[in-house]
């Protein structure tokens, strides 16, 4: 059963640089979720709180490929790009332990919560819909989000995902009044209760 960090405060305190960098990273902390949860904001700051690096595997895939997420997607299809996705996943999961920032699909495969399962922590930033959807609305770097309905296609790609990322090790609530420090502050926080992952240096 996950663990959930859901406190309805927005004011919470914050927790120091001084008082994060007493904790030494031992697992990599991977955040999973919807496209527009936070990942790559939060995951960044996370990394910088605990003075580790913060690496994004889509970016990873891009530099492997040498070509963009949507270019992959319209030239060789779905499936080659998630085979690739959980090459990289499995090959940063074994590295230095690190903030891994996942795309929005990679969660899904079993495969890819096995591995991420025996070598890290995975953690859901969990948004609901109308944030999401606020938050990619604008942009135009969503391959899946390329339909008449692009709405209704989050809708139904929420529905779909929401019961396997419930599956993460831990569980943190996103909500539009929470900055990008106090929400990298509350997965901290649900971090420290893992001595298997974090420990006082």
């Amino acid at each position: 059963m996950a663990f959930v960090c859901g406190s309805r405060h927005s004011g919470a305190q914050t927790i120091s640089r001084e008082t994060a960098v007493a904790w030494r990273l031992k697992k990599t902390i991977v955040l999973v979720g919807m496209m527009g949860a936070g990942k790559t904001a939060v995951g960044t700051q996370l990394a910088r709180l605990l003075s580790v690096p913060f690496v994004d595997s889509d970016d990873e895939i891009e530099k492997a490929a040498n070509m963009t997420i949507a270019e992959i997607f319209a030239r060789d299809g779905e499936d080659f790009f998630r085979a690739k996705e959980s090459q990289v996943l499995s090959r940063l999961l074994r590295g230095r332990p690190c903030v891994l920032s996942t795309g929005g699909g990679a969660f899904l495969a079993e495969a890819n919560r096995n591995v991420i399962s025996a070598e890290g922590l995975s953690v859901w930033l969990r948004a609901d819909l109308d944030l999401l959807w606020q938050r990619v609305r604008a942009k135009a770097t969503r391959p899946l989000l390329r339909t008449p309905n692009p709405r209704e296609t989050l809708a139904t790609l929420y529905e779909a995902r929401v019961g396997i990322y419930a599956l993460a090790d831990m569980v943190v609530d996103a909500r539009p009044d929470l900055s990008v420090e106090v929400m990298a502050d509350k997965v901290l926080q649900a971090v420290t209760a893992r001595s298997d992952v974090l420990e006082k240096r």
